[in-house]
């Protein structure tokens, strides 16, 4: 049976899922890939553009289309998130409760904190339906539209828990 969970994430969502369950997620989440990750690191955390407590992290480029009332994704396909591990325990300290993306990440920084959610690579049509709107884009001027922190609200957005607090993996 299939979890709905809306953000911000709490300790006891966390705690609550186990690794193979699917969620569907509603609320919003942010959009980060390598430069936005270094960006938010950089940062006291009072001076982000958005509050990291319970937060959820897509590890995502969108394409995007500028449209007369703002933004429309049109595709929001998962990166590799492996090559995010080096920030992923800073993350975390902030007080992120999942991330989502593709291939896994390292264990161990999960652990009585947050969880890896995984969507499928080559799905990002998929994903985009999920999206109901885009709600902000912080330093799209500075880092570009792949690399911009992007606002969505999804709505019964389909997620497997790839890793749960617990050290449970599916990629092991």
């Amino acid at each position: 049976m299939a979890v709905k969970l809306r953000t911000p994430l709490s300790e006891a969502d966390v705690l609550g899922l186990k690794a193979g369950e699917v969620v569907y997620l509603s609320g919003r989440i942010y959009t980060a890939r390598d430069s936005a990750h270094r960006k938010i690191l950089s940062l006291p955390s009072e001076e982000l553009p958005f509050d990291p407590e319970g937060a959820v992290i897509y590890h995502c480029g969108p394409v995007v289309r500028k449209t007369e009332m703002g933004y429309e994704i049109v595709s929001a396909g998962p990166t590799t998130s492996a090559r995010m591990n080096r920030y992923l325990d800073g993350i975390l300290r902030l007080g992120v409760r999942g991330i989502i993306g593709k291939g896994g990440m390292d264990v161990e920084p999960f652990k009585r904190r947050a969880v890896y959610f995984a969507f499928t690579g080559g799905a990002g049509s998929l994903a985009a339906k999920s999206i109901k709107r885009v709600e902000a884009v912080h330093w799209l001027e500075e880092l570009g539209v792949p690399e911009a922190v992007w606002v969505l609200e999804v709505r019964d957005f389909p997620l497997i828990v790839a890793i749960d607090a617990y050290g449970n993996s599916l990629y092991r």
